[in-house]
């Protein structure tokens, strides 16, 4: 005879310990997601949420600067290195700032959604009964008027027209109950749903959108296609977007001009520009457009927008054997106010004047100094007076040597590396002061003439698939936050009497009415703001109890 393994059941100490354990981890995990989903949780994380994007407007950002993060990371070699750690220079990307992102996302779900029922409940629900002793509201009134209890019940009633009324007959009495402001809720949900619908179409905005800045030399400069990151100074992704389907299109300046105060205040930027896109770019069609501050070039999804502008130097080099060779290039501005700029030009010899590969690297020159579109000089001391070209002129330092063109390693556009100076490898041959027009001489008969300078404009091409819905969720905060200001919910009770005994608390029983008279009892309740509910019941009563229109005859046959 064999015997059955002992079966073990819900009653056993060790199932006991399970049940247990999971009942206290459930009641947890309730308790936690009340918590999470409560709207002051909400309004908290909102707030900390703001407070997170607070480094990101005042820390230098990777995504939107790299050098000025390496240049924040060299001055502050204590607490950069942390900061860069707790990726304090990619805010918007960063591991808690991502956190609060989703928690407020889900916080927000979880407190409207339950809202939103009960809302929906509280719209199919009809306004309550009137309480028993409508003289304790804190807004009441009553009086006697002609007519019988059904002519007054529907003339109140017909008075309440805008409200959410039922009528009501009760032992000996006709009730009428009243409500109004259900939109108030309603805009409360709407406001916090756009709260919602904002933030997804935000973070929408920057998972499937780009934006990339460029340079582009006015007046003939060789223009500039968005064929592919590549082909901008600094391109920002979006984690989805891989630079592979970027709209195609073409832009070329044909020229720029800036109005000031004679203070030097910008007072306007604009630039007339030329531009290719979709089936244009087969055949060559260049369409025109006037490029404005805040009025960005609309196509195929992106947005151009002008965002600042400066000066290319132009200098010609002229060889010992005459050979020139001509080279524009963008400066960067120093100072906003007067466009002071400082930059570096490198020339290559023309090929064929030194064979050898190592004695070519020796001549070849680098140009590196400030620019001044107003010139005024302190002795030898360049500076700028006002940032329009009305005298640009130019202190350079001209070296030669090795400039690094040929090492394959990146370089600053606006200087040279240092340490080409310090091996000696680029050594200092002339300094001078050059206006628009004016040449230098150097020791081995190489000319350097200044030919003045081109403005040049900074373009950034943006891609948001969110903004417009941005703009929808905004505009429906904007109107569901007013709705919740301005409508107020109120509650209004009428009970009818007539023609009987009524009891009055404090009275006893009063004698029935007159005849052809009946007693209306008024009661009022304002659910949300009392502001102004004394007038506004105190006209509501007027309306109510004015005297009814007599009824219609009836129309008998004979």
């Amino acid at each position: 005879m064999t015997t059955s393994p002992p079966r073990a059941d819900a009653k056993s100490p060790k199932n006991g310990r399970f049940w247990g354990v999971s009942r206290l981890l459930g009641r947890q995990v309730r308790t936690l997601w009340r918590a999470l989903t409560s709207m002051g949780t909400a309004l908290v994380l909102l707030f900390l949420l703001a407070l997170a994007a607070v480094p990101g407007a005042l820390l230098p950002q990777r995504s939107l600067n790299e050098a000025k993060v390496a240049e924040y990371l060299a001055e502050h070699t204590v607490i950069g290195p942390w900061l860069d750690r707790l990726q304090f220079f990619d805010v918007f990307s960063s591991f808690w700032f991502t956190a609060i992102y989703v928690l407020l996302f889900i916080s927000l779900v979880g407190c409207l959604t339950p809202r939103m029922v009960e809302h929906a409940k509280s719209l199919r629900a009809v306004p309550v009964p009137a309480p028993r002793n409508l003289s304790r509201l804190p807004k009441y009134a009553s009086a006697e008027i002609a007519g019988t209890p059904q002519h007054a019940a529907a003339t109140i009633s017909q008075r309440l027209k805008g409200w959410r009324r039922v009528t009501r007959e009760t032992d000996g009495a006709t009730e009428i109950s009243a409500e109004k402001g259900y939109l108030r809720e309603f805009g409360n949900i709407v406001f916090h749903f756009s709260l919602l619908g904002l933030l997804v179409a935000i973070a929408a905005g920057k998972l499937f959108g780009y934006e990339g800045n460029v340079i582009v030399v006015a007046n003939g400069g060789p223009g500039f296609c968005s064929a592919s990151p590549a082909a901008f100074d600094s391109f920002r992704a979006g984690n989805s977007v891989d630079g592979t389907s970027l709209y195609p299109m073409c832009l070329r300046v044909n020229d720029f001009q800036a109005h000031y105060l004679p203070s030097g205040q910008a007072l306007s930027f604009a630039s007339n520009i030329e531009y290719q896109a979709g089936p244009d770019l087969a055949d060559g069609t260049w369409r025109p457009y006037r490029l404005e501050v805040n009025h960005p070039l609309r196509i195929g999804g992106d947005r151009v927008y002008l965002q600042g502008h400066g000066y290319a130097p132009t200098f010609t080099v002229t060889f010992p054997d005459g050979q020139q060779r001509t080279q524009t290039l963008q400066w960067r501005p120093d100072d906003p106010r007067t466009l002071l700029s400082s930059g570096v030009i490198r020339v290559d010899p023309p090929g064929g004047m030194y064979p050898d590969a190592s004695e070519r690297r020796k001549h070849q020159l680098a140009i590196m100094g400030l620019f001044a579109p107003t010139a005024e000089l302190d002795g030898t001391l360049l500076s700028s007076s006002f940032p329009a070209a009305n005298d640009p002129a130019v202190a350079i330092d001209i070296y030669r040597g090795d400039t690094g063109l040929d090492t394959g390693r990146p370089q600053s556009l606006f200087s040279l590396d240092p340490r080409l100076i310090e091996q000696k490898r680029l050594t200092k041959v002339k300094r001078t002061n050059l206006r628009q027009g004016e040449a230098v001489t150097l020791d081995d008969g190489t000319v350097v003439r200044f030919d003045g300078a081109t403005p040049f404009v900074n373009l950034q091409v943006s891609h948001d698939p969110g903004q417009l819905w941005v703009l929808v969720f905004a505009m429906s905060m904007m109107g569901g936050l007013l709705v919740s200001l301005i409508v107020r919910r109120r509650r209004v009770w009428a009970r009818i009497t007539g023609g009987q005994e009524r009891s009055d608390p404090g009275f006893g029983v009063v004698p029935a009415d007159p005849p052809g008279t009946v007693n209306v009892e008024l009661g009022g309740l304002a659910r949300t703001d009392n502001s102004g509910w004394g007038g506004e019941f105190e006209k509501l009563t007027e309306r109510m109890l004015a005297d009814p229109p007599e009824p219609a005859p009836s129309k008998e046959k004979v």
